[in-house]
């Protein structure tokens, strides 16, 4: 290795500071390890509160094996972990923490590249983030889907399943002991939802970003492959050091375009978008939300999986998998734009194949024409809204409806199985205060449970309005992302129950039907304002003094952007 790695800063010489930096981290290893050998960082989310990553340690040992092979010397480094499931009030609060404290570990200490082990659903893209800001040679190994359950001979859907059969119990056809008992087949090996919600999402559009050792994503967490392709990524990372092939030398607005495509193709997380729109910022590239429409409008949904299909994730896999997904849009993809292998990421189309059309449908008879993200605007949300048509109903993509408001999550449980709750099938149920200031942290909380009134007469959909965000694994007629949020003066703020909604999803309009001067007459009323968070003091407080709007990432403003790997002072 010609080139002078960074990690000589702290090994190389004589001196006192050299020596330190030496005696420490030998331990053990020989001479070789401080001369010449690239330092790999492995950022490792695993963690035993994640229960989705808790394998990652698994994966980190083959990530090692390849890293010493190639010549590099691996070292673990536990960064913050973000678990879906178990974190309150929601994981989305913390993932500018973990990204801004994963690129200051990697800046602060004696590293040359790094892997970076992600999957379940904030780890990935706060990972991104972090290395797209510190701009250290970095590459990805997702953590991979579990496999799938069953309960009475049918699959289970991680996520998915659980709103259908949560509201089948409210609907009176399910009895609770049948919900409780199917909660041992839900999670049936190591990994993350087997459905294609945001951690299944993020993982092949990182691949699709160019940032994964191609045709990786979406192998399922038990299949040895999954390890096979580890030792692969270790071995990957040493090259990537020689070579300085750093995020800021093959992400562009290319690689963005093509992640576009992939998340319409597969009827992907609007998480994504959120995701995808922050990872840009950290390096400088224009994305908006109007490029999810643009790009992805006429883009075909591909991939028959839950929550917008029949199948999951370990069907994908068997069926050809992310790239044979790929080829079929080879055409609108970008061909330029590079992998972290350095080459584009169209070169890898050509052996794909699809193994069963059930699972991955042909470009000619896909599941929908046209799949995208579809972005709204209007005088409900001026600086814009999402919904994922492939997982709405298509009678209700155009709608005229009375609202139903609820000023926080506490009001909507409160009310919302109150019988005497004025409210019918055609009624556009609105729930504010959930965004990046308002909640804070902006959670999951959009794809409301509907009113058990109305599941008991049979409605299974209906119109949602919130400027929260909606679990990947959902599904439903939900427009979410709302801009700006009512906490930070958004119309959604000023709404009251019985205002007249129309939404017009092929028209790109969402507006509350209320004259221009009598709605900027309105002021929120006490309970809206109570229903925002109000922190004193940590990462709360300086969340919401500094969150951007969804349309913007939901990053911290100061945040935005890189400031590369140079440390300007020595620590001695």
């Amino acid at each position: 290795m010609s080139q002078v790695l960074r990690s000589s800063a702290w090994y190389s010489g004589d001196d006192r500071n050299a020596y330190i930096h030496r005696a420490w981290m030998r331990r053990g290893v020989p001479d070789s390890a401080f001369t010449g050998r690239p330092q790999i960082a492995i950022a490792n989310t695993a963690s035993d509160l994640t229960p989705c990553n808790a394998h990652l340690t698994e994966v980190a040992q083959s990530v090692k094996h390849g890293i010493y092979e190639a010549g590099g010397i691996p070292l673990e480094l536990p960064v913050v972990s973000l678990g879906e499931t178990q974190v309150r009030p929601t994981a989305m609060l913390w993932r500018n923490m973990a990204a801004m404290a994963t690129e200051e570990m990697l800046r602060a200490n004696p590293i040359d590249g790094v892997v970076l082990l992600g999957g379940c659903d904030k780890t990935i893209p706060s990972l991104l983030m972090a290395a797209a800001s510190v701009d250290l040679p970095a590459v990805v190994v997702p953590g991979g889907p579990m496999l799938t359950g069953h309960f009475r001979n049918e699959a289970l859907g991680c996520g998915t399943d659980v709103w259908r059969l949560s509201e089948e119990v409210r609907a009176g056809t399910l009895s609770e002991a049948m919900f409780l008992k199917s909660e041992s087949s839900m999670i049936r090996s190591k990994g993350h939802c087997n459905t294609m919600g945001t951690a299944s999402t993020m993982a092949l559009v990182a691949e699709a970003l160019g940032t994964v050792l191609p045709g990786l994503a979406g192998t399922p967490a038990p299949d040895a492959r999954l390890l096979e392709a580890a030792h692969e990524t270790g071995r990957l990372a040493v090259e990537l050091v020689a070579d300085d092939r750093r995020p800021s030398r093959f992400l562009t607005a290319g690689s963005f375009h093509n992640a576009i495509v992939a998340l319409a193709a597969i009827g992907g997380s609007t998480n994504a978008v959120v995701h995808l729109l922050a990872i840009a910022g950290r390096l400088g590239i224009e994305l908006t939300i109007d490029d999810f429409d643009r790009i992805g409008e006429h883009v075909p949904l591909l991939v028959n999986l839950q929550p917008a299909g029949k199948y999951l994730m370990d069907d994908l896999y068997r069926a050809g998998g992310f790239l044979a997904v790929m080829r079929e849009v080879r055409d609108l993809l970008d061909p330029d734009a590079l992998t972290i292998t350095g080459r584009p990421f169209v070169d890898y189309l050509d052996d794909a194949r699809i193994w069963d059309p059930e699972v991955i449908t042909p470009r000619e008879a896909p599941l929908l024409p046209a799949a995208g993200i579809a972005v709204l605007r209007g005088s409900l949300a001026p600086g814009g809204a999402i919904v994922k048509p492939a997982a709405a109903s298509p009678h209700l993509l155009k709608h005229r409806g009375r609202a139903v408001v609820f000023d926080s999550v506490e009001d909507f449980h409160a009310r919302i199985d109150d019988p005497d709750l004025d409210i019918d099938a055609d009624s556009v149920m609105i729930l504010r205060g959930c965004g990046p200031r308002g909640y804070p942290g902006m959670p999951e909380v959009a794809n409301m449970p509907l009113p058990k009134k109305l599941l008991e007469q049979g409605v299974r959909d209906m119109v949602r309005i919130c400027d929260g965000r909606m679990s990947g694994t959902a599904y439903g007629t939900v427009v979410l992302h709302v801009t700006p949020e009512a906490a930070a003066g958004g119309p959604l703020a000023l709404v009251r129950t019985g205002d007249w909604i129309a939404l017009d999803v092929r028209g790109g309009r969402l507006d509350v039907e209320v004259p221009a001067d009598e709605l900027a007459d309105r002021r929120p009323d006490q309970a809206t304002i109570d229903g925002y968070a109000n922190p004193r003091r940590g990462w709360e407080r300086l969340y919401v003094d500094h969150v951007l709007q969804a349309d913007r990432g939901a990053d911290l403003d100061f945040l935005v952007g890189g400031s590369g790997s140079t440390v300007s002072r020595d620590s001695h």
